[in-house]
This record gives structure tokens, C-alpha cells and sequence, in this order.
């Protein structure tokens, strides 16, 4: 990296989590200049620092692929590590079923190095907002703040696929509030245990699991009455998404209560699946998330906000981008439960370009779990699959938006040649 304090390109992605990493991908491919900032020393966001370690929902439950593209690269380039599985099909402790991928997250960090460096994206890590200048509707500079002291960015086009939007706070994009009853979905800490013995804990019959698992959220010991987790693919260990933490994520101080909180309840669970959970017994607590996996904090208010009712009905969308099947799955901030709304066996629904572009900014898109979609909408497309699909949306529109006219109007760019790249580079479409 140049030390100058001044960087000028055509793309500028902030945050470089899986939605941000395809967006970047995507623009560079396309012929764009980009440059991707991101906090930590390495990609992936929730993928990676929060540990999820698997990629759910490639299909509708009759098996209808509706995820490809980039997605389905990730994937690709991970079996050549040897760090994913194969495409499975299961049914969780809760009686709920779902179809993923496990992967293993250090492993991925190459991956995403990998496809950036080979796009000829530039990686700006360990860089930290500090500020963003606009000029009317346009953003003109997103100050950073680097190893190398502050640089400032001048971009044609801005992404913000950080989740939290803290680069469009600034740009003063408008933002969704929450409806009446409605909260904040928590966050989880996910950990790594083992080593298990998954033959002897599949064999477990799943309303015995889940009874389990009700046993310990009402004892106390599981903050969430599940026992979900991904294995290892180069081990007998598991990753396990069974805490809950109600945060507000863009709270410095309530941020920071959440992740020792979150340590916390996965000291608990591990001690709790070492006494009761069958094939658990010989395991130990390995190690935490590097953060708290957060589900929600802002959602900006785009040209349109999708709706709940629109994935259930299937609407159609002329300007669709992406296609997803993952059901409405609510985490409530209290208790041990989920909301859990399954759309149908073969039923996938359709994201517009429109909920990507923020209504009071002309040179601006959103990717990730920051766009704009209700409450209950965010439920089924905040998942990293759909992420990947909507991140390589992003970075295609904005290498369009870039090569028309000067100013990077993100509107004027055409959604059937959008729609037309994007199958070309083997995007599943509505």
C-alpha cells in the first residue's frame, strides 16, 4: 500500500466480509479499479471472525439450486483446500430442516485472499472508518484510518457491506426503524468442542436432542434451547451456534458487554454437552469466535423496502438480482426459541436491485445484511449464501455504474444488462 494520504479509484467496498468480498471480486472482474477496506488482518466477517462455519440454504427444499455464481466458487475453492464438505441435507435438534455446506473458516481466509488477489483487487486491511464527505448526493471521500495514519479514499462509487453501515451513517443515509413488538435480532458467540463422537451423537434421535436441549436452556446452562453446530472438516470437532446475546451491535459499550457475555454462555454450553449431550463427553471448549456473529443492527432505507410478504408470495421483480429459499427464522432477543416460517417445498423468492441503492445517495449500493428489507424480510435474506448473491449484484452494478457516466449514478445503470452480466457469470436469477 501506498503511504499517500490521498487514494483515488473507482470502487471502494467497505468491509470485506462475504458479501463485501464478492462485491470486490465482482467490480474487479468487470474492469473496475477497486479497493476493499476492512478492520481485521483478514476476509470474511462473519464467515470467518464469527466462526459460522457453515453455508446454508444452495436450494429450495425439493432441491431446486437458487444460489450459484461466486457462492457456488467459494465453495469450489474450498474443496480444493480440502476444507468444505459436500452439499448435505439435515434436520436440526429443533425439528427444523435445512440443506448446507460446512466449511472450515481459516480456511476460507485464503480462499477470499485468493479470489481478490487474482481480480486484482487492492486489499487495504486493518483500516478503520474515521469519517465520509459528501458533495449533495454524491459521496466524494470516506476518510481511514490505516497503519500507515489516515488515508482518504476518492471513490466513484461507494459499497458499504460492512452490516452495521457505519460508512452510509455518515454519508447521512437514511435508515429503517422497527416496527411495534418488534427487537433486535440477537447476537450468538460461536465456539469450537471436541473432540465428538458424531456417530454416537447423530445416532441421537432428534426429539431427544431437542428435549435435551429444553432441558438446558431451562436449567440455564444453554442460553438458546438448541444444540445447532457445523464439523470440522479436518477434525472430530465442532462448531456450536447455541448462545444468544441481545445487543444492539453499533453500541460501542453495550458491544463490547455482549462479547464477554458471549464467552460466557459458551463456557456453560461446553460444560453442559461434556455432562449430558451422548458423544460430547471426552470433548472440551478449543476456542471462540474472534467476534459475536451479529444478525441485525441497521437497514437502510432503499428505493424499495422489501417485505415479508413479498418473499411468501414469490413477487416478481423486473429488476431482480438475486434469488434465495432460506425461510423467515426470527431469533427472539428473549428466551430459548426461534420463529420459525417455512415458505413452501419448492418456493425461492426474488431481492430487487432497488433495496440496494440507499434513497439519499446517488453513487452509493448496500450488500449484506444492511439493505433494505423489514424486520421480518431480514430474517430469510440475511443468511451468507444470499449475502454472496447480493454481494456479487453490488460489485457488477457498480463496475457498470462506473463505466457510464462520471459521477457513478448507481440509478442509470440498466437492470436487464445488469441482469445479463450477472447470469453470464453464473448467477441464478428469478
Amino acid at each position: 500500500m501506498s503511504t499517500a494520504s490521498e487514494l483515488r479509484c473507482e470502487l471502494l467496498v467497505c468491509g470485506g466480509g462475504v458479501a463485501g468480498s464478492m462485491g470486490a471480486v465482482a467490480a474487479a472482474r468487470q474492469g473496475a479499479q477497486v479497493v476493499l477496506a476492512e478492520r481485521y488482518g483478514f476476509l470474511g466477517g462473519n464467515a470467518t471472525a464469527g466462526a459460522v462455519a457453515q453455508f446454508n440454504s444452495w436450494q429450495t427444499a425439493a432441491g431446486r439450486r437458487v444460489v450459484a455464481g461466486l457462492a457456488q466458487e467459494v465453495v469450489e475453492r474450498l474443496r480444493a483446500y480440502g476444507g468444505a464438505g459436500e452439499l448435505e441435507v439435515f434436520v436440526m435438534s429443533t425439528g427444523h430442516r435445512m440443506d448446507r455446506v460446512e466449511y472450515a473458516p481459516e480456511i476460507l481466509k485464503l480462499v477470499l485472499d485468493d479470489m481478490l488477489v487474482e481480480a486484482g483487487v487492492q486489499p487495504l486491511l486493518h483500516a478503520q472508518l474515521l469519517d465520509v464527505h459528501c458533495t449533495g448526493r454524491r459521496v466524494t471521500e470516506v476518510r481511514l484510518l490505516t497503519k500507515s495514519g489516515p488515508l482518504a479514499v476518492q471513490p466513484r462509487v461507494l459499497l458499504d457491506a460492512s452490516g452495521d453501515l457505519d460508512a452510509l451513517r455518515q454519508a447521512g443515509a437514511r435508515f429503517l426503524a422497527l416496527g411495534e413488538g418488534e427487537a433486535l435480532q440477537p447476537a450468538t458467540m460461536m465456539f469450537r468442542y471436541g473432540p465428538i463422537d458424531f456417530g454416537r451423537l447423530e445416532s441421537v434421535p432428534k426429539e431427544e436432542l431437542a428435549v435435551l436441549a429444553r432441558d438446558g436452556h431451562a436449567s440455564g446452562a444453554l442460553a438458546r434451547a438448541a444444540l445447532h453446530h457445523a464439523r470440522d472438516p479436518f477434525s472430530s470437532d465442532g462448531w456450536f451456534n447455541i448462545s444468544r446475546l441481545a445487543v444492539d451491535a453499533t453500541d460501542a459499550l453495550a458491544l463490547g458487554r455482549a462479547e464477554i457475555e458471549g464467552r460466557r454462555q459458551a463456557w456453560r454450553a461446553a460444560q453442559f454437552l461434556r455432562q449430558r449431550v451422548p458423544g460430547c463427553g471426552q470433548g472440551r471448549l478449543l476456542a471462540f469466535g474472534t467476534q459475536i456473529g451479529i444478525r441485525e443492527t441497521r437497514r437502510v432505507e432503499g428505493e424499495h423496502v422489501l417485505s415479508a410478504d413479498e418473499l411468501v408470495r414469490g413477487q416478481a421483480f423486473e429488476d431482480a438480482i438475486a434469488a434465495g429459499a432460506y425461510p423467515i427464522d426470527i431469533h427472539p432477543a428473549q428466551g430459548g426459541g426461534l420463529h420459525y416460517r417455512d415458505l413452501g417445498p419448492d418456493h425461492a423468492y426474488g431481492i430487487p436491485y432497488r433495496s440496494l441503492i440507499p434513497t439519499t445517495l446517488d453513487n452509493a449500493l448496500v450488500a449484506g445484511r444492511g439493505l433494505s428489507a423489514t424486520h421480518e424480510a431480514l430474517a430469510a435474506i440475511r443468511v451468507m449464501t444470499i449475502s454472496m448473491a447480493v454481494g456479487q449484484a453490488a460489485g457488477t452494478a457498480a463496475a457498470l455504474a462506473c463505466a457510464g457516466p462520471p459521477d457513478g449514478r448507481v440509478r442509470e445503470v440498466a437492470p436487464a444488462a445488469l441482469r445479463a452480466a450477472l447470469r453470464r457469470d453464473g448467477a441464478i436469477l428469478p
